[in-house]
């Protein structure tokens, strides 16, 4: 398990998912909190038939499977539906994203979440990575990439912290308005930090070099499981023998 946990939030159309990719592209395990939210309410699982029997069965498709779009608009216009809805799904978004973390074997993990502060999943990480964009652009590109009503991206928003108070929480800031390249750029020298912050925070492992034998720390070592790049060599039948090796031997 990855120890140290990036989490990284936005509101919509702020660019989370142009930046998680790029850190998957760069070998971070990844742990998506809506896709935790459509697993918990799959067909089959008790949170669907607890919905279809708080909201009415037309709360579901032909097929038994949740209607997003009709429950979003619900939620949106009626704050006591949102809150039982969160009270009940909170959870066990919580336990699924908990058991991905577990499963993670990267440098350090990412958890993105829209909702990283407000549902306290913040609680999951040692940093936080706020994308930020001016609500204008978080509008455009909204409504670009999946159309719809004006008027419900801009309920989302407004149901969202503001940009304001997501800067004021976040441990760091990317500004997504512009430049890609430099975006990427900005995030591949946070991800160059982000590696040396999580692997100071890894606890010490120790272990027998397998050819010399020497008690060797694993943290930060280039060339484990051997204990040095002479190791390395001799154990590949590379390394070229020198005068001290062959006094040790006469001796």
């Amino acid at each position: 398990m990855a120890k140290w946990v990036l989490g990284l939030t936005g509101g919509i159309g702020s660019g989370k998912t142009l930046a998680s990719d790029y850190l998957a592209s760069l070998g971070i395990d990844i742990i998506d909190a809506d896709l935790c939210a459509r697993q918990v309410v799959e067909p089959g699982c008790p949170a669907l038939a607890a919905i279809a029997e708080h909201f009415g069965a037309d709360i579901l498709d032909a097929g038994g499977a949740l209607q997003r779009a009709q429950l979003r608009r619900i939620i949106f216009q009626d704050e006591a539906q949102k809150h039982w809805l969160e009270a009940l799904l909170h959870p066990l978004i919580r336990a699924c994203i908990s058991t991905q973390l577990a499963r993670s074997q990267s440098s350090y993990s990412v958890l993105v979440s829209p909702l990283l502060f407000e549902s306290g999943q913040a609680d999951f990480c040692q940093r936080t990575l706020l994308i930020d964009a001016p609500e204008s652009l978080q509008l455009e590109r909204t409504l670009k990439r999946d159309g719809g009503d004006i008027g419900q991206v801009q309920a989302i928003i407004a149901s969202q912290w503001s940009r304001e108070r997501r800067r004021a929480r976040a441990d760091d800031v990317l500004l997504n308005d512009g430049d890609r390249e430099q975006f990427y750029a900005e995030l591949e020298r946070l991800h160059a930090a982000y590696l040396q912050t999580s692997s100071l925070s890894q606890p010490e492992s120790r272990y027998n070099c397998p050819r010399c034998r020497q008690l060797t720390v694993w943290q930060n070592n280039p060339y484990r499981p051997f204990c040095s790049e002479r190791c390395r060599l001799i154990d590949l039948g590379l390394w070229l023998t020198d005068p001290e090796d062959e006094a040790q031997a006469d001796d």
